[in-house]
C-alpha cells in the first residue's frame, strides 16, 4: 500500500466565495457556508485521478497551510474558517473512505494560547474520525512577536492533548506576511527553528509519547548536520543523532540527493512517504519528465534502501505512527 501522509484538500470554488466574505465582513459572512455535495465530490475525484495516475493508494488530507489566515484579525476570521475546511475534509473522506482519511486543521490565532485549539481537535478526532492535525509553529504568521518555540511549556496543553488522544501532529507553518520571506521559505525556516528548540527541551522526556513529524524533509536541519553535532557535544547529554529520532520527517523535499541524504542521516524508519500532490511541486522536471512531485519513482531507485526500506517508508512507519488510522477504516 502506498499512503502518502502530506496532502492538501482541493478547495472549490464555493470556499473560495466563502473565504472572501469572511475576510471582507470580518468574521460576519452575509452568508453561512454552503458547498453542494457535488462541489465536494469534483474535488475529491481531482486529487484522486492524480493518485491513480501516480500509484498512491490512500492520502491524509489536511488544509492548505498558506491559506489557514492564522493572523488575520479578528480572530473569528480564521476559526470559521478552519471550521468550513475541515467540514470541507470531513466530507471528502466520507464520500471516498477508501482513499482518503481527515488531518485537522486547528484555529490557531497569532500568539494566544494553542489550549484554544483543543475543543475543534477534540470534535473532529471523537467524532469524525480524524487521524492528526496540523501545528502551525508560528500563527502569527511573520505579523508581529511569534509565541515561544515548540519546546516551550506554552504548547503543553496541546501536546498533552495529542498524547491523550494518540495523534500525531504535522509541524506545519502556513503563510508569511513578511516581504522577506515567501511562504515556502518561511516552511522552511520554522521547521528548522522547531526543531531546535525542541532538541534543546525536554518536551519528550515529559510527553514521551508525543509524535511529531517535521515535514519537508525537516526544514535545513538534516543537512547542516556537522554544526549541530558539535552543538550538541558542547552541551553534553544524547548525541544530536539520538534526539533526532524523536521525531518523525517527510519526503517533500523534490529532489534525489535531499532525499538520499535524509534518509542516511535520520533512517528510513523515521520517513513518511509525503507528496502534497497536487501543490508546490506539482511543475514537471525538464531532466526526468516527471512532476517534480512524483517521487514514488525517486524512492525505487535509491539503491541501498532495501525492500523493508521502501516498505517503511510507503506504509509501514506512517500505520505504526497514525495510531488511528487502521481504527477508521
Amino acid at each position: 500500500m502506498i499512503i502518502d501522509s502530506h496532502a492538501h484538500v482541493v478547495v472549490p470554488p464555493e470556499s473560495y466565495k466563502y473565504m472572501a466574505e469572511l475576510v471582507a465582513n470580518r468574521g460576519n459572512p452575509a452568508s453561512a457556508a454552503k458547498l453542494s455535495d457535488e462541489a465536494v465530490r469534483l474535488a475529491g475525484q481531482s486529487i484522486i485521478d492524480i493518485m491513480d495516475r501516480v500509484g498512491t493508494d490512500i492520502q491524509f488530507l489536511s488544509p492548505r497551510p498558506y491559506m489557514q489566515m492564522h493572523s488575520v484579525k479578528p480572530q473569528r476570521v480564521g476559526a470559521l474558517w478552519a471550521g468550513h475546511i475541515n467540514d470541507l475534509i470531513h466530507r471528502t473522506v466520507q464520500m471516498f473512505p477508501n482513499r482518503f482519511r481527515g488531518v485537522a486543521g486547528l484555529p490557531q490565532y497569532r500568539d494566544e494560547s494553542p489550549a484554544g485549539c483543543i475543543p475543534e481537535l477534540e470534535l473532529r478526532v471523537k467524532e469524525q474520525g480524524f487521524i492528526g492535525c496540523l501545528l502551525n509553529p508560528d500563527p502569527t504568521e511573520g505579523d508581529g512577536t511569534p509565541p515561544p518555540g515548540l519546546g516551550d511549556p506554552f504548547w503543553y496543553p496541546l501536546y498533552e492533548k495529542l498524547c491523550e488522544l494518540d495523534v500525531p501532529a504535522l509541524v506545519h507553518s502556513a503563510s508569511s506576511c513578511h516581504p522577506r520571506e515567501s511562504y515556502t521559505l518561511k516552511f522552511i525556516n520554522e521547521e528548522s527553528i522547531a526543531i531546535i528548540s525542541l532538541m534543546e527541551s525536554r518536551v519528550f522526556e515529559r510527553f514521551p509519547t508525543l509524535k511529531l513529524i517535521v515535514p519537508h524533509g525537516g526544514g535545513a536541519i538534516p543537512y547542516h548536520m556537522g554544526r549541530f553535532r558539535a552543538w550538541a557535544v558542547r552541551r553534553g547529554g544524547m548525541s544530536f543523532d539520538e534526539k533526532l529520532r524523536q521525531l518523525h520527517f517527510d519526503t517533500c523535499t523534490y529532489d534525489r540527493n535531499a532525499l538520499e541524504l535524509l534518509f542516511k542521516t535520520v533512517g528510513a524508519d523515521r520517513v513518511l512517504f509525503g507528496t502534497e500532490k497536487p501543490g508546490t511541486g506539482s511543475a514537471k522536471d525538464p531532466a526526468s519528465g516527471r512532476d517534480f512531485d512524483d517521487l514514488k519513482p525517486v524512492i525505487e531507485s535509491i539503491n541501498f534502501l532495501s525492500a523493508e526500506d521502501r516498505r517503511n517508508v510507503f506504509e509501514c512507519n506512517c500505520t505504526r505512527l497514525y495510531g488511528r488510522f487502521r481504527k477508521d477504516e
